[in-house]
Protein backbone atom coordinates (compact mmCIF):
# COMPACT_ATOMS: atom_id res chain seq x y z
CA UNK A 1 0.00 0.00 0.00
CA UNK A 2 1.44 3.37 -0.98
CA UNK A 3 2.01 6.04 1.66
CA UNK A 4 -0.17 9.12 1.58
CA UNK A 5 1.72 12.40 1.44
CA UNK A 6 1.23 16.01 2.42
CA UNK A 7 2.03 18.01 -0.72
CA UNK A 8 2.21 21.70 -1.57
CA UNK A 9 1.67 22.48 -5.26
CA UNK A 10 2.96 25.88 -6.36
CA UNK A 11 1.42 27.48 -9.42
CA UNK A 12 -1.95 25.99 -8.49
CA UNK A 13 -3.72 28.73 -10.43
CA UNK A 14 -2.17 27.50 -13.70
CA UNK A 15 -3.38 24.70 -15.94
CA UNK A 16 -0.77 22.16 -14.87
CA UNK A 17 -0.77 23.23 -11.22
CA UNK A 18 -4.55 23.04 -11.01
CA UNK A 19 -4.55 19.60 -12.61
CA UNK A 20 -1.87 18.43 -10.19
CA UNK A 21 -3.99 19.53 -7.22
CA UNK A 22 -6.98 17.67 -8.65
CA UNK A 23 -5.01 14.52 -9.50
CA UNK A 24 -3.06 14.27 -6.24
CA UNK A 25 -6.19 14.91 -4.18
CA UNK A 26 -8.07 12.20 -6.08
CA UNK A 27 -5.24 9.77 -5.21
CA UNK A 28 -5.82 10.45 -1.50
CA UNK A 29 -2.97 12.84 -0.73
CA UNK A 30 -3.29 15.90 1.52
CA UNK A 31 -2.78 18.71 -0.97
CA UNK A 32 -2.31 22.45 -0.47
CA UNK A 33 -2.57 24.44 -3.68
CA UNK A 34 -0.62 27.71 -3.68
CA UNK A 35 -1.40 30.16 -6.48
CA UNK A 36 0.52 33.36 -7.17
CA UNK A 37 -1.94 35.21 -4.91
CA UNK A 38 -1.02 32.86 -2.06
CA UNK A 39 2.72 32.66 -2.59
CA UNK A 40 5.20 34.99 -4.29
CA UNK A 41 8.10 32.67 -5.02
CA UNK A 42 10.53 35.54 -5.64
CA UNK A 43 10.10 36.53 -1.97
CA UNK A 44 12.41 34.23 0.01
CA UNK A 45 10.95 35.15 3.42
CA UNK A 46 7.37 34.61 2.25
CA UNK A 47 8.23 31.22 0.78
CA UNK A 48 9.97 30.07 3.95
CA UNK A 49 7.10 31.25 6.16
CA UNK A 50 4.54 29.47 3.95
CA UNK A 51 6.40 26.16 4.05
CA UNK A 52 7.09 26.48 7.77
CA UNK A 53 3.32 26.69 8.31
CA UNK A 54 2.37 23.98 5.83
CA UNK A 55 5.06 21.41 6.77
CA UNK A 56 4.68 19.30 3.60
CA UNK A 57 6.48 16.08 2.77
CA UNK A 58 6.87 17.22 -0.85
CA UNK A 59 6.62 20.43 -2.83
CA UNK A 60 5.64 20.10 -6.48
CA UNK A 61 7.02 23.31 -7.95
CA UNK A 62 4.91 24.04 -11.03
CA UNK A 63 4.93 27.83 -10.67
CA UNK A 64 6.88 29.53 -13.45
CA UNK A 65 6.83 32.34 -15.95
CA UNK A 66 6.13 30.28 -19.06
CA UNK A 67 5.72 33.10 -21.59
CA UNK A 68 8.76 32.16 -23.66
CA UNK A 69 8.69 35.32 -25.78
CA UNK A 70 8.07 37.44 -22.69
CA UNK A 71 11.15 35.89 -21.10
CA UNK A 72 13.17 36.89 -24.19
CA UNK A 73 12.01 40.48 -23.80
CA UNK A 74 12.66 40.54 -20.02
CA UNK A 75 15.43 38.01 -19.29
CA UNK A 76 16.17 39.42 -15.82
CA UNK A 77 12.56 38.92 -14.79
CA UNK A 78 12.66 35.36 -16.17
CA UNK A 79 15.76 34.59 -14.14
CA UNK A 80 14.26 36.14 -11.00
CA UNK A 81 11.10 34.02 -11.17
CA UNK A 82 12.22 30.77 -12.77
CA UNK A 83 15.77 30.71 -11.46
CA UNK A 84 16.05 32.52 -8.13
CA UNK A 85 12.42 31.85 -7.25
CA UNK A 86 13.04 28.14 -7.65
CA UNK A 87 16.09 28.50 -5.42
CA UNK A 88 13.85 30.02 -2.74
CA UNK A 89 11.46 27.08 -2.99
CA UNK A 90 14.31 24.55 -2.85
CA UNK A 91 15.88 26.23 0.18
CA UNK A 92 12.63 26.58 2.11
CA UNK A 93 11.77 22.93 1.45
CA UNK A 94 15.23 21.79 2.53
CA UNK A 95 14.85 23.80 5.76
CA UNK A 96 11.91 21.62 6.82
CA UNK A 97 13.21 18.37 5.29
CA UNK A 98 10.75 18.29 2.39
CA UNK A 99 11.50 17.07 -1.10
CA UNK A 100 11.00 19.20 -4.24
CA UNK A 101 9.68 18.02 -7.60
CA UNK A 102 10.53 20.77 -10.07
CA UNK A 103 8.79 21.02 -13.45
CA UNK A 104 11.43 21.98 -16.01
CA UNK A 105 11.54 22.11 -19.80
CA UNK A 106 12.99 20.64 -22.97
CA UNK A 107 14.27 24.16 -23.66
CA UNK A 108 17.26 23.56 -21.40
CA UNK A 109 18.74 21.81 -24.47
CA UNK A 110 20.13 23.54 -27.57
CA UNK A 111 18.22 21.44 -30.10
CA UNK A 112 21.29 20.56 -32.17
CA UNK A 113 21.09 16.81 -31.59
CA UNK A 114 19.69 14.16 -33.91
CA UNK A 115 18.17 11.84 -31.32
CA UNK A 116 15.84 12.46 -28.38
CA UNK A 117 17.62 13.78 -25.28
CA UNK A 118 18.12 11.37 -22.40
CA UNK A 119 18.06 12.56 -18.81
CA UNK A 120 21.86 12.67 -18.56
CA UNK A 121 22.42 14.63 -21.78
CA UNK A 122 24.39 17.89 -21.34
CA UNK A 123 22.24 21.00 -21.15
CA UNK A 124 22.91 24.11 -23.24
CA UNK A 125 19.98 26.56 -23.29
CA UNK A 126 19.86 28.99 -26.21
CA UNK A 127 17.13 31.37 -25.05
CA UNK A 128 16.19 33.31 -21.92
CA UNK A 129 13.39 30.97 -20.92
CA UNK A 130 15.60 27.90 -21.23
CA UNK A 131 18.38 29.63 -19.31
CA UNK A 132 15.98 30.54 -16.49
CA UNK A 133 14.71 26.96 -16.22
CA UNK A 134 18.30 25.69 -16.31
CA UNK A 135 19.13 28.07 -13.45
CA UNK A 136 16.20 26.62 -11.53
CA UNK A 137 17.57 23.11 -12.08
CA UNK A 138 20.98 24.15 -10.77
CA UNK A 139 19.43 25.76 -7.69
CA UNK A 140 17.48 22.58 -6.93
CA UNK A 141 20.56 20.37 -7.30
CA UNK A 142 22.80 22.53 -5.14
CA UNK A 143 20.32 23.42 -2.40
CA UNK A 144 18.10 20.38 -1.84
CA UNK A 145 19.40 16.82 -2.29
CA UNK A 146 15.85 15.47 -1.97
CA UNK A 147 14.67 16.45 -5.42
CA UNK A 148 13.15 15.39 -8.70
CA UNK A 149 13.78 17.43 -11.81
CA UNK A 150 10.96 16.70 -14.24
CA UNK A 151 11.43 17.95 -17.79
CA UNK A 152 8.52 18.10 -20.19
CA UNK A 153 7.61 19.81 -23.46
CA UNK A 154 4.85 21.37 -25.57
CA UNK A 155 2.11 21.16 -22.95
CA UNK A 156 -1.51 21.28 -24.05
CA UNK A 157 -4.38 21.61 -21.63
CA UNK A 158 -8.07 22.25 -21.31
CA UNK A 159 -8.74 25.97 -21.13
CA UNK A 160 -6.16 28.70 -21.26
CA UNK A 161 -3.90 29.54 -24.18
CA UNK A 162 -1.74 26.89 -25.79
CA UNK A 163 -0.78 25.74 -29.27
CA UNK A 164 -3.57 23.24 -29.88
CA UNK A 165 -6.24 25.66 -28.68
CA UNK A 166 -4.88 28.41 -30.91
CA UNK A 167 -4.87 26.13 -33.98
CA UNK A 168 -8.41 24.88 -33.38
CA UNK A 169 -9.74 28.37 -32.70
CA UNK A 170 -8.09 29.73 -35.85
CA UNK A 171 -9.51 26.93 -37.98
CA UNK A 172 -12.97 27.44 -36.52
CA UNK A 173 -12.76 31.14 -37.32
CA UNK A 174 -11.69 30.47 -40.90
CA UNK A 175 -8.28 32.10 -40.46
CA UNK A 176 -5.28 31.22 -42.64
CA UNK A 177 -2.85 28.88 -40.91
CA UNK A 178 0.94 28.95 -41.23
CA UNK A 179 2.86 26.44 -39.09
CA UNK A 180 6.55 25.68 -38.70
CA UNK A 181 7.82 22.34 -40.04
CA UNK A 182 11.35 22.26 -38.59
CA UNK A 183 10.67 22.70 -34.85
CA UNK A 184 10.32 19.22 -33.34
CA UNK A 185 9.49 17.99 -29.82
CA UNK A 186 6.93 15.94 -27.84
CA UNK A 187 3.37 17.23 -27.49
CA UNK A 188 2.38 16.48 -23.87
CA UNK A 189 -1.11 16.42 -22.35
CA UNK A 190 -1.31 18.00 -18.89
CA UNK A 191 -3.74 15.31 -17.68
CA UNK A 192 -1.19 12.60 -18.48
CA UNK A 193 1.71 14.61 -17.05
CA UNK A 194 -0.10 15.19 -13.75
CA UNK A 195 -0.81 11.45 -13.36
CA UNK A 196 2.81 10.55 -14.10
CA UNK A 197 4.17 13.14 -11.64
CA UNK A 198 1.87 11.71 -8.97
CA UNK A 199 3.16 8.21 -9.72
CA UNK A 200 6.78 9.37 -9.41
CA UNK A 201 6.10 11.01 -6.05
CA UNK A 202 4.64 7.75 -4.79
CA UNK A 203 7.80 5.92 -5.90
CA UNK A 204 9.81 8.39 -3.75
CA UNK A 205 12.89 8.12 -6.00
CA UNK A 206 15.04 11.22 -6.44
CA UNK A 207 16.63 12.14 -9.76
CA UNK A 208 16.04 13.67 -13.18
CA UNK A 209 13.12 12.49 -15.30
CA UNK A 210 11.72 13.19 -18.75
CA UNK A 211 7.92 12.97 -18.71
CA UNK A 212 6.41 13.47 -22.15
CA UNK A 213 3.85 11.68 -24.26
CA UNK A 214 5.63 9.07 -26.38
CA UNK A 215 6.79 9.94 -29.88
CA UNK A 216 7.70 13.29 -31.37
CA UNK A 217 6.63 15.45 -34.28
CA UNK A 218 6.94 18.88 -35.85
CA UNK A 219 4.66 21.79 -35.01
CA UNK A 220 3.09 21.24 -38.44
CA UNK A 221 2.44 17.54 -37.80
CA UNK A 222 0.95 18.35 -34.39
CA UNK A 223 -1.40 20.92 -35.92
CA UNK A 224 -2.33 18.71 -38.88
CA UNK A 225 -3.19 15.73 -36.68
CA UNK A 226 -5.31 17.82 -34.29
CA UNK A 227 -7.23 19.45 -37.14
CA UNK A 228 -7.82 16.16 -38.95
CA UNK A 229 -9.17 14.52 -35.78
CA UNK A 230 -11.36 17.53 -34.95
CA UNK A 231 -13.10 17.49 -38.31
CA UNK A 232 -10.99 20.12 -40.06
CA UNK A 233 -9.24 17.82 -42.54
CA UNK A 234 -10.14 20.17 -45.40
CA UNK A 235 -8.53 23.19 -43.72
CA UNK A 236 -5.15 23.86 -45.35
CA UNK A 237 -1.97 24.66 -43.43
CA UNK A 238 0.88 26.50 -45.08
CA UNK A 239 4.20 24.88 -44.19
CA UNK A 240 6.86 27.40 -43.20
CA UNK A 241 10.41 27.29 -41.81
CA UNK A 242 11.18 28.70 -38.39
CA UNK A 243 12.93 31.78 -39.81
CA UNK A 244 9.66 32.73 -41.51
CA UNK A 245 7.90 32.96 -38.13
CA UNK A 246 9.50 35.94 -36.47
CA UNK A 247 9.40 35.94 -32.68
CA UNK A 248 11.54 37.34 -29.83
CA UNK A 249 12.69 33.91 -28.61
CA UNK A 250 14.72 31.37 -30.55
CA UNK A 251 13.41 27.85 -29.77
CA UNK A 252 15.57 24.71 -29.97
CA UNK A 253 14.82 23.11 -33.34
CA UNK A 254 15.06 19.42 -32.34
CA UNK A 255 14.38 18.88 -28.66
CA UNK A 256 12.36 15.68 -28.12
CA UNK A 257 12.89 14.06 -24.73
CA UNK A 258 13.40 10.34 -24.11
CA UNK A 259 11.73 8.89 -21.03
CA UNK A 260 14.18 6.29 -19.76
CA UNK A 261 14.46 6.88 -15.99
CA UNK A 262 10.74 7.02 -15.21
CA UNK A 263 9.98 4.22 -17.67
CA UNK A 264 12.38 1.99 -15.70
CA UNK A 265 10.03 2.52 -12.73
CA UNK A 266 6.99 1.71 -14.85
CA UNK A 267 5.93 5.33 -15.31
CA UNK A 268 5.12 5.88 -18.98
CA UNK A 269 2.85 8.20 -20.93
CA UNK A 270 0.81 7.11 -23.95
CA UNK A 271 1.58 8.11 -27.54
CA UNK A 272 1.01 11.80 -28.26
CA UNK A 273 -1.63 11.03 -30.89
CA UNK A 274 -3.68 9.02 -28.38
CA UNK A 275 -3.30 11.91 -25.94
CA UNK A 276 -4.57 14.40 -28.54
CA UNK A 277 -7.56 12.12 -29.21
CA UNK A 278 -8.32 11.99 -25.47
CA UNK A 279 -8.04 15.76 -25.23
CA UNK A 280 -10.38 16.31 -28.18
CA UNK A 281 -12.86 13.75 -26.89
CA UNK A 282 -13.00 15.47 -23.51
CA UNK A 283 -13.54 18.79 -25.28
CA UNK A 284 -16.36 17.26 -27.34
CA UNK A 285 -14.40 17.90 -30.54
CA UNK A 286 -13.28 14.44 -31.68
CA UNK A 287 -14.64 13.87 -35.18
CA UNK A 288 -11.99 12.11 -37.25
Amino acid sequence: MRSLLKIVVTGAGGRLGGKLVETLTARGHDVIGASHADLEIADDHAVRAFFDRAQPDWVVHAAAWTDVDGCAREPDKALLINGYGTGNVASAAAHIGAGVAYVSSNEVFDGNGRAPYHESAPTAPINAYGLSKWAGEQAIRHVNPHHMIIRTSWLFAHGGKNFIQSILNAAGAGKALRVVVNEIANPTYTDDLAESIAALLEHDRYGTYHLVNEGFCSRYQFARYALDRAGYAAVPIEKIASHEWQRPSKPPMFSPLANTAAAALGVKLRDWRAAVDAFLEKEGLLRG
